[in-house]
């Protein structure tokens, strides 16, 4: 039971960032049927930024607590993020937004083997070990142990998503978001710029991205140019499984996916007699996909968007 418990939690801590990284997939498909393969970068150059941003504090501030230092250098990696999805989408996909969708696709891979290659020239290929900024003082939980870092990335998650259901629900840029993902032009009548929302619906995205990357990178202790490929590509995995296009189904998704990952790689040696060991646990995010896609295609909880006219 103890290994039991101590799975769930890790389950739980990397479903959390599975769900931060698939809130941004799922709110760009929404409003313009785009899937950002891109995205995983983004969380990726969030990551690498946070990481010279907090080599620089430690040596100008060297008696700066370390929440702070982590706290700045979010907030400095959250403003790159955005900008750099900004100009992603002004410059990548705002002119094929009338093109046939495996145009913006190709794009969007051709955006993240860029990025990639850009951050591996601007901070080298190696594996940069993360540094410890919160107490790594252990709580135990039952017979199992968490994390200060494993605490606050469950803490961002619950708030990110309350705060996007609050936006998308009761403020006047949700209520144009809506009505972009209904029918851009009949919103344009209305009164609504969907250049403005299409931006705005990047630049969110990116900082939850950058968020994702930088817990990412605190709880496994290292940060590299490749390391947003996997989760962005499990985190879309994610989103397909809960419903893309709607927000409580990309935190259900990613929840959900990171428990089966983490209860799976704790017992796949013990199902399978020793044939397959826990580093198989990158297999179980597919084999979901391929069954809710062959089961249930819209998702768990459906698919909100409505078809344009």
């Amino acid at each position: 039971m103890d290994i039991l418990l101590q799975q769930i939690i890790n389950g739980l801590v990397l479903g959390s960032m599975y769900a931060l990284i698939a809130l941004g997939y799922t709110m760009v498909y929404g409003i313009i049927q785009l899937i950002n393969f891109a995205h995983g970068e983004v969380l990726m150059i969030g990551a690498l930024t946070s990481w010279s941003c907090i080599g620089l504090m430690q040596e100008a501030m060297p008696g700066a607590p370390g929440w702070l230092i982590l706290l700045l250098a979010t907030i400095i990696a959250c403003v790159v993020a955005a900008t750099l999805n900004f100009v992603i989408e002004k410059v990548a996909y705002k002119p094929l937004r009338t093109s046939p969708r495996l145009a913006p696709l190709i794009t969007a891979i051709g955006m993240s083997i860029l990025l990639q290659t850009l951050a591996m020239i601007i901070w080298k290929p190696n594996y940069k070990p993360y540094p410890t900024l919160l107490s790594s003082t252990p709580f135990q939980v039952g017979g199992a142990v968490i994390t200060s870092t494993q605490i606050l990335i469950l803490g961002v998650t619950v708030v990110a998503l309350a705060s996007l259901m609050y936006l998308v629900n009761y403020t006047k840029l949700g209520r144009a978001m809506r009505a972009t993902a209904e029918n851009p032009r009949v919103a344009s009548l209305m009164g609504v710029k969907p250049d403005m929302v299409i931006s705005a619906t990047f630049i969110i995205g990116a900082v939850l991205a950058a968020i994702a990357g930088i817990m990412y990178a605190s709880n496994y202790g290292t940060a590299q140019h490749t390391m947003g490929f996997l989760p962005g590509l499990k985190a879309f995995t994610a989103a397909v499984f809960g419903g893309i296009g709607n927000l409580a189904g990309a935190v259900v998704g990613g929840i959900l996916l990171g428990l089966i990952e983490a209860i799976g790689s704790g017992y796949i040696g013990t199902l399978t007699g020793g044939l397959l060991g826990s580093h198989y646990t990158d297999i179980f995010a597919f084999i979901v996909l391929i069954i809710i896609l062959t089961l249930r295609p819209s998702g768990l909880l459906g698919e909100r968007v409505a078809d344009r006219a």
